[in-house]
């Protein structure tokens, strides 16, 4: 038996591209390491070009750019080993297969049974809705008539009336004057000396209201906004003197209503009137009866 020759055998089984790389690496001492550094390509990936597994990488393209790579980083023919990983009967394109991402949580995937009743509320819910709308089974025909108002003033709300006795009492100063006023429990609601101008309210829930002062014709009484006659000329201090509205009221009516004086007056003057002298109608005198004729004159002597 004789020896092959190296040369021979070379021809007869040709080193494949990924050997040629690893003895160009071995020769300079470098590691996949220092190769995976200077080609910036992961070491499995290395690893698979030399042992000629292109099945492990992404595509034809990715082997013959990575194969180039490697070539240039340890020196080889770049173009002779593109040329080879081509050539390999072992090079399949392999394409990237996308995988269907499946939610592994079970608790955010809504049942079968759940999705279901889901369905079957919703298709409820559409019907529910076309009935009613549609049809008038659920809702009355009927219409009642609204029921006739047969007195409008009597339907509408009426103001409340206000008491006779209501009113609000104001209290002017025209000078300066001191004043009391108190309720019928004797209670002071206000005292004090009033400068000319100054304005006391008398508060309309008062029980009798009363004055005290020493000159009324320094104060000017206003019922409403209307004025009142004074509650006195002046001539002496007043006490006790009713000044709510009920009280200012009887006062107007009072001075407006006659007094008897006045009356009885009226009367004289019309009695001192003269009364009209009446035309004697003619031949009345003869008519008259004997005794009411009047008398003959007087016949006077020469």
């Amino acid at each position: 038996m004789t020896d092959t020759d190296p040369g021979e055998e070379a021809t007869l089984f040709p080193k494949t591209a990924g050997e040629r790389l690893r003895e160009a690496r071995e020769a300079q001492g470098l590691s996949l390491a220092e190769i995976a550094a200077r080609t910036r390509i992961p070491v499995r990936q290395l690893e698979a070009i030399e042992a000629s597994n292109y099945a492990a990488l992404p595509s034809i393209t990715y082997s013959v750019g990575f194969a180039k790579a490697y070539a240039r980083a340890v020196g080889a023919d770049e173009v002779a080993i593109a040329r080879d990983v081509r050539s390999q009967n072992n090079v399949t394109a392999r394409r990237t297969d996308y995988e269907t991402y499946e939610v592994s949580e079970a608790s955010r995937v809504p049942t079968g049974g759940i999705a279901l009743i889901a369905g079957v509320l919703a298709v409820l819910l559409l019907i529910a809705g076309g009935l009613w709308y549609g049809t008038s089974w659920f809702r009355s025909e009927e219409v009642l008539p609204p029921a006739p108002i047969e007195n409008v003033e009597e339907a509408l709300p009426q103001p409340t009336p206000t008491p006779a006795t209501a009113g609000q009492v104001s209290l002017t100063a025209t000078d300066e004057v001191w004043v009391r006023i108190y309720d019928a429990a004797g209670k002071t609601l206000y005292e004090n000396t009033l400068k000319p101008g100054d304005r006391y309210d008398v508060p309309a829930d008062a029980d009798n209201p009363m004055i005290n002062v020493g000159r009324p014709d320094k104060i000017q009484v206003m019922l409403n906004g209307s004025q009142v006659a004074p509650l006195g000329d002046g001539s002496r201090a007043i006490q006790d003197v009713g000044i709510s509205a009920a009280a200012l009221r009887a006062r107007i009516d009072a001075s407006a209503a006659p007094t008897p004086a006045a009356t009885s007056a009226t009367r004289r003057a019309a009695q001192r009137q003269p009364q009209a002298e009446s035309t004697p109608t003619p031949g009345a005198t003869d008519a008259m009866p004997p005794a009411f004729a009047p008398a003959p004159a007087p016949t006077t002597t020469p």
